[in-house]
């Protein structure tokens, strides 16, 4: 039996009696794709300065007046103190991921080993945070992860501060039922495959282990990991990630002029070519717009594992995907599907249904896997409900970045530079949809 199935959650919850009770306790608890994306950007981008930015999309949420402005700087400062242990550190050096041993080089390895989370600029306005890492690309891009995990889990603990321990007891209940109807839906999903992506907007750490743990009992192999590197190293779980929207971010701002930024997007995907293969090969194609994407897309492309499809509908993203792999003949019952954005059952059922023996598939359950408290408080309790909260590259060497995304709800930029974007790129495709998480 391990720590966390012995861990009482709502006594813990309740005995919040330390000065600090750090909610992120190692540089590990963060995503997979970070450290790849690390990687390489130490290796090709080392010089690059690069800010991160907080965008709190769910705009009528007041975030800073639900989370106490002194916790978060105290939770913070923490982060920084934190560095990777001699455990870990082994661990990263000896684990094989995706099947390969020593992904990462023994002189990464020796750089991250000295490595601490930089400075950052903590302000309120409006209700709302102004929060801001400024500094080397391969510095501050390791702040999105936990600076999103700390302030969704402060927002859960402040609006559980008033519960008694019996009404945070019935809470814990009624959310671990919710969470195993929903696995007993998926078992009778025959070869699914499913991961856990939900660590940048969970409702706690503690609460995520209990998910993943949940998810590895109840669907056994169906479960192929998850994407938070301490969990898959606590839990004997695949640490699962590829690539984020930051590369073609950073890669477009960087670019001279239109032509360079049209290409930027194949650019930087050469550059992954260039440091990992096999099914570490996934595109994203949506930084910019899907459908520019895959208009412009070189043969080579099309060789690649697969795509994640991440802010158009899955159903409608993907057959786009599929019609660009039979455009450029390729088989898609040989390539891979990776359908990761706001997922719950249904939309895990209705998408493994429609292409189902058409093309391989696998979800990454996110926000609504390890931060779905809706109808399970004893009280209405809205500050339980999650919100859509980023943390993007707002600039690169000075230059404003900019995502677009298929979802214009999503883009995220300088209004000047969304509008040269979207003559550079187009809107082709692009609708405008509510974002829920």
């Amino acid at each position: 039996m391990s720590s966390v199935s012995r861990t009482d959650i709502a006594r813990r919850v309740f005995n919040h009696t330390f000065k600090l009770d750090p909610i992120v306790r190692s540089l590990l608890d963060t995503d997979f794709y970070k450290l790849l994306m690390l990687q390489m950007i130490w290796g090709l981008y080392r010089d690059v300065d690069a800010t991160f930015s907080l965008t709190n999309r769910t705009t009528r949420v007041r975030l800073a007046e639900e989370v106490d402005i002194g916790e978060l700087r105290e939770q913070l400062d923490h982060a920084r103190t934190l560095r990777f242990t001699k455990k870990e550190m082994i661990w990263l050096a000896g684990n094989s991921f995706y099947g390969t041993k020593q992904i990462f080089t023994p002189d990464f390895l020796s750089w991250l080993e000295g490595f601490s989370l930089p400075e950052y600029e903590l302000s309120a306005r409006d209700g709302q945070f102004e929060l801001h890492f400024h500094g080397k690309w391969v510095e501050t891009t390791m702040w999105e992860i936990p600076a999103l995990a700390i302030i969704n889990e402060l927002r859960s603990r402040n609006a559980m501060r008033g519960m008694g321990r019996f009404a945070l007891d019935v809470l814990y209940a009624r959310a671990k039922a919710k969470t195993w109807e929903k696995v007993e839906r998926l078992k009778k999903l025959p070869n699914l495959k499913i991961s856990d992506f939900g660590t940048r907007r969970r409702h706690s750490f503690l609460w995520q282990r209990w998910c993943v743990e949940a998810l590895k009992e109840g669907l056994g192999d169906a479960l192929s990991g998850t994407s938070n590197v301490l969990l898959a190293m606590d839990t004997d779980l695949e640490a699962l990630g590829t690539n984020a929207h930051e590369l073609p971010m950073v890669a477009a701002a960087l670019a001279e002029n239109d032509e360079a930024l049209k290409k930027a997007p194949y650019r930087v995907l050469r550059d992954w070519q260039s440091y990992y293969g096999g099914n570490l090969l996934i595109v994203l194609p949506d930084a910019f717009g899907t459908a520019s994407f895959l208009k412009n897309a070189p043969d080579w492309v099309a060789d690649w594992t697969g795509f994640r499809p991440d802010s158009a509908p899955a159903i409608e993203g993907g057959e786009k995907i599929i019609d660009f792999w039979q455009e450029k003949g390729r088989d898609p019952r040989e390539k891979l599907l990776i359908f990761s954005d706001g997922l719950d059952v249904d939309a895990i059922e209705e998408a493994y249904h429609h292409f189902q023996g058409r093309v391989r598939m696998t979800f990454g359950w996110g926000t609504n896997l390890t931060n779905d408290f809706a109808g399970v408080a004893p009280n209405y309790t809205p500050q339980l409900k999650p919100i859509s909260m980023v943390i993007k590259v707002s600039s690169a060497n000075g230059r404003p970045a900019v995502k677009l995304s298929d979802n214009p709800a999503k883009a995220v930029g300088d209004a000047r530079e969304i509008a040269r974007y979207l003559k550079v790129f187009g809107a082709e495709d692009m609708v405008e949809q509510d974002v829920l998480v």
